[in-house]
């Protein structure tokens, strides 16, 4: 007969939102455990995904909260300026780039956030490392590799079985495994999926000249291409490409790949050379039917997927996590099942909107901007101009970016649950 052991929370995924959680949790008095169908080591690994991450300031008060700030505050680079240029298909006949331009700056915001940069750049190896530090220091328990094969809900309890044939019952069944979700698939959620027909190029490059802390976003009709700052004078390239494209650069020398860096982004960065190796992400909008049902929470990318051009995905995931830890925490205080319907229809109602909103939002921005249509360049054109004079715009879309409005979780706002 296969093992069958109980838990308050049985999160599927230890990935960057799965393993905030659990740590939010354990902090919060809650008994979690956590199953990846990744071995935890290789998640640790310099070349695991070889991505980077934006980190709004909002949500860099949520991980120093955790306790996660000294590992990460010496990779942490700070991204003080943030300069968005419309620029047109690359290319010998090409006319020049658009004079469109934004420039959002930090210090235009420093008096009502403390001096705050307006995000930090954090590699994605740095964040695990750090979380598995945290959560060794736990009585988590985290058992990996193995993952969900099947969700049972019952009065009460849900019944997980996995993947090595032992089962877990626990309260609440939270679905962090990313956009191919074992758990919201077993619960009977439903996902729109719309793929883009292009894909990321990730690579990071060392610079012969300091970045100054800036990131560049620039828009080109295969799509969007920034370069954004880490520390140790190296930054991280996010690349927009179609998909053929995209490929072709994974694959090209150096020497190609600079080329054609230097054809789409210019040399004013002077000289450039790639430091390991470079990974292709397939784009694709997904958003859940429903962030919840009977016993089920989904968070991260298990409930919404964005296209990377704002940087935002990590930091709507770890919002949930936000919200979802204050919801269970204060159910716990007040004697309710952690798993019931009421308590995790708060949960929805808090992040239903926002995910939404900003998943729509940012899939317009896409549209409005990968292409090279005359007429929808000129009123794109327009709309960039009049932001970048508009002082109180600019200013709120630097506040919305750092994730410093609307109803924050405590987390978010730098204090425990």
């Amino acid at each position: 007969m296969s093992e069958t052991t109980d838990t308050d929370v049985l999160i599927a995924g230890g990935g960057l939102a799965g393993a905030s959680l659990a740590l939010a949790l354990h902090r919060a008095g809650l008994e979690v455990t956590v199953v990846d169908p990744q071995p935890f080591e290789a998640q640790l690994a310099p070349t695991f995904d070889g991505r980077s991450t934006a980190i709004a300031f909002s949500t860099y008060r949520m991980l120093h909260t955790l306790g996660l700030g000294e590992d990460l505050a010496p990779h942490a680079c700070r991204m003080d300026r943030i300069l968005v240029t419309d620029g047109r298909r690359p290319g010998a006949a090409a006319r020049a780039p658009s004079s469109a331009f934004l420039r959002f700056d930090a210090d235009e915001i420093g008096a009502s956030t403390g001096g705050e940069p307006l995000g930090y750049m954090i590699e994605n190896r740095r964040l695990r490392v750090a979380l598995a530090r945290a959560l060794g220091e736990t009585d988590v328990t985290v058992r990996a590799p193995v993952g969900v094969t099947a969700v049972e809900t019952g009065i009460g309890r849900s019944t997980v079985t996995l993947s090595d044939g032992s089962r877990v019952r626990a309260s609440l069944v939270v679905g962090a495994e990313g956009r191919r979700s074992v758990v919201r698939d077993a619960a009977g959620i439903g996902v729109i999926r719309q793929p883009y027909g292009q894909s990321g190029v990730v690579a990071t490059v060392r610079m012969a000249e300091p970045h100054g802390n800036v990131a560049h976003e620039y828009f080109l009709p295969g799509g969007p291409f920034a370069i954004l700052p880490l520390t140790d004078q190296r930054a991280s390239l996010v690349w927009t490409e179609p998909t053929r494209a995209a490929e072709a650069l994974r694959s090209a020398s150096d020497r190609a790949f600079l080329a054609h860096l230097t054809r789409r982004f210019g040399d004013f960065l002077g000289e450039v050379r790639p430091e390991g190796p470079r990974f292709v992400y397939p784009l694709e909008l997904s958003l859940a039917t429903a962030m919840t049902a009977p016993r089920v929470a989904l968070i991260g990318d298990a409930a919404h997927g964005v296209h990377p051009v704002a940087g935002q995905g990590l930091n709507m995931g770890l919002k949930d996590v936000a919200a979802l830890a204050e919801v269970l925490a204060d159910a716990r205080l007040l004697g309710e099942d952690i798993g019931a319907e009421p308590v995790l229809e708060r949960y929805a109602q808090w992040r239903r909107f926002d995910t939404v909103a900003l998943t729509l939002a940012f899939d317009a921005f896409v549209k409005l901007f990968s292409n090279d249509i005359a007429p929808v360049r000129a009123v794109r054109d327009l709309g960039m101009a009049a932001v970048n004079r508009i002082a109180p715009l600019r200013r709120a879309f630097m506040h919305e970016a750092g994730g410093a409005t609307g109803d924050l979780p405590k987390l978010l706002r730098g204090e425990a649950v």
